[in-house]
């Protein structure tokens, strides 16, 4: 029989393995108080918001193409900077060399990269003189670079270049994969309003790289509207590619395209720059991607370069169409946008709906010197009031306006938009000019006022849920996660229309959030009548990095449609590598039971505080299982 001291020292084993995963303390409530459905102007940025993403909880980075912004940096004008929630305290960066146009995504370890721009120029957009730096911008040819970030809430961070160089690209679609690296595609060679042949880059690489560039036949077929190929990686392990009007599955290990059906009614790519997203991926649907495709124009591809088309005076479509590619090759048609719009952004909003907003009636993306422009709008009539569309309401109903109002701003070409962790949606950018381009007489200025979008959930009291931990495997063992009766707002009866909610915001740019994706996690509950509270037992990530690529995410926990504020987690293991596949852990059925001690004994206001009660009630019951030989 083991002595009691040999007992104490294989405890440490198991206490070992409790410590590496930790929980999160419970998430408060919002600092703020918005008008619901409503636009609040917050602020002006110190650039227009081109590119943005959500880098920390509390810090948004956006990023601009060159040009002469009135705050500076080194002696030149800023094209980046970071905006911190709490405060709306900003700060200028060093993006380095120009980003204009450039794509985006984050890396499995929570690195952030931007990839490609356009030349080094100097006013109105003009080329520099030299592309190495100096002149009135200081701004070196950003064609090749990767530049990087890892975000902070310090305020001591900023962009450094990659030592390894991409292939010249501007507008380049980034995509992250199972391994946490990612993927770039497209692009031209110089710019312009479309692609052409003598400046094409139809191919693709990695980064960290795997060799040198792909060709990719597709965006060889479909040019000239090829740039900023919509691209998802799909739980096949495929990428979904459309293009102009073309669609493809690819298989990337094997360099193997498989086409499908032409996408119908109109072109959805910039610079018809329809809305996208893939549909909420759930334990119903068994995690199956859908993609959804709303507005664009329809463009034939001889239209494009007619020099007798008057841009803005094009409508945008109203279509909207959805395609499963790992099922089917066909598309459907879905519910049609309320009107026209071009330049939308598609963002997911916890409660499972989605946000569509920015973006005008007639024309596209794009600006130009052309007496018909709008200034040098090619896109006018801003669509102003946005509309949010539920995928879970029946054919004919799926689109709504009750109680959203307009915003003031238009928001037009190099508009963005991302989903932040109170649930708000940060709104920023427009910019059809060539540069700096203020006053009042122009339509559509250098916008640099941002603003917050409050859904219907906003003021409301938000669950406090304990016990979301810190990093999401891919399968392994289940977890709890603790309610209190104000969480579910004194019904236990809640706790069956709850859920865990896993959303990347996605990095915004030309109405795509590269990346965005909403992941359901499976769960049971166990409800407790006496006190209307409630444990959820969770499953961690379905056992396949290509339903949520490895990576930072929001975790949200909805009751009856309201969310908890999100907190950021780290899906996967943090490193760019093959992850781990683990079995999946048992889940108890779900059941509402009159009284439950142990249960009781969780929520005491030592729990709340520092929301690690229920993992460790969990070490005790490993501790105790391990003494009594049976662990």
């Amino acid at each position: 029989m083991a002595t009691p001291t040999f007992l104490l020292s294989l405890a440490v084993i198991p206490l070992l393995v409790c410590s590496q995963t930790t929980s999160i303390p419970a998430p408060g409530q919002p600092t703020r108080v918005g008008v619901l459905g409503q636009f609040e102007v917050i602020g002006e940025s110190l650039v227009s918001a081109q590119q943005l993403f959500l880098g920390t909880e509390n810090d948004v980075f956006l990023i601009d193409k060159v040009e002469n912004n009135p705050t500076r940096i080194g002696g030149h004008p800023t094209w980046a900077s970071g905006w911190t929630l709490d405060s709306n305290a900003q700060r200028p960066m060093d993006a380095i060399t120009n980003s204009f146009c450039a794509g985006g995504n984050v890396m499995g370890n929570g690195t952030w990269v931007n990839v490609g721009g356009n030349q080094a120029v100097t006013y109105g957009g003009a080329a520099a003189a030299s592309q190495n730096g100096g002149g009135p911008y200081d701004d070196p040819d950003g064609r090749q670079s990767i530049r990087l970030l890892n975000p902070c809430d310090d305020g001591k961070c900023d962009w450094f270049l990659s030592p390894v160089s991409a292939d010249q690209r501007w507008y380049p679609t980034v995509e992250t994969l199972e391994d946490g690296s990612v993927i770039i595609l497209g692009g031209c060679r110089n710019g312009g309003y479309v692609n052409s042949a003598n400046q094409d880059n139809p191919t693709y690489e990695f980064f960290p790289p795997k060799g040198a560039s792909i060709t990719l036949s597709i965006l060889q077929r479909t040019l000239p509207a090829n740039l900023f190929p919509l691209t998802w990686l799909l739980p096949s392990g495929r990428l979904l590619i459309q293009s102009n009007w073309e669609t493809v599955l690819y298989d990337y290990k094997k360099q193997k395209e498989t086409p499908l059906d032409n996408i119908p009614d109109a072109v959805r790519v910039y610079p018809a720059s329809a809305g996208t997203a893939m549909l909420p991926l759930t334990p119903a649907n068994n995690w199956t991607a859908t993609i959804l495709f709303c507005g664009g124009s329809n463009v034939k591809t001889n239209q494009w370069l007619d020099p007798d088309w008057i841009i803005p005076r094009y409508p945008a479509s109203t279509s909207c169409v959805r395609i499963t590619p790992d099922i089917s090759t066909s598309y459907e048609h879905d519910d049609p946008l309320p009107e026209q719009r071009s330049m939308g952004n598609l963002i997911f909003l916890p409660d499972g709906k989605i946000l569509c907003l920015n973006g005008a009636k007639m024309g596209t993306a794009g600006y130009g010197n052309q007496s018909w422009a709008i200034d040098m709008s090619y896109a006018d009539s801003p669509t102003l009031t946005p509309a949010i569309y539920d995928p879970a309401a029946p054919a004919g109903e799926r689109w709504s306006r009750d109680g959203l109002g307009a915003s003031k701003i238009p928001r037009m070409y190099h508009s963005s938009a991302v989903l932040l962790p109170d649930g708000s949606v940060f709104v920023s950018g427009s910019n059809p000019n060539s540069d700096y381009n203020v006053g009042p007489d122009i339509n559509y200025p250098t916008e640099y006022r941002t603003e917050r979008f409050y859904p219907s959930y906003y003021n409301s009291r938000r669950p406090q849920p304990i016990g979301i931990l810190s990093q999401l495997s891919y399968g392994g063992p289940s977890f709890t996660i603790s309610l209190n009766s104000d969480d579910l707002f004194g019904n236990v009866d809640n706790v069956k229309n709850t859920t865990v909610i896993v959303i990347r915001p996605g990095f915004s740019t030309h109405a795509m959030n590269m990346g965005q994706r909403f992941v359901q996690l499976e769960n049971t509950y166990t409800g407790y009548a006496s006190n209307n509270s409630a444990v959820l037992h969770v499953s961690q990530l379905p056992p396949n990095p290509a339903i949520l690529a490895p990576g930072p995410a929001l975790v949200f926990v909805v009751v009856n449609g309201v969310p908890s504020v999100g907190v950021q987690i780290m899906a996967g293991s943090g490193t760019l590598e093959k992850q781990a596949i683990l079995s999946i852990g048992d889940l108890p059925e779900s059941s509402v039971t009159p009284t439950d001690v142990a249960h009781a004994m969780s929520q005491t206001s030592g729990a709340r505080s520092v929301g690690k009660r229920p993992q460790l009630l969990f070490c005790v019951a490993v501790l105790l299982g391990w003494v009594a030989g049976v662990w």
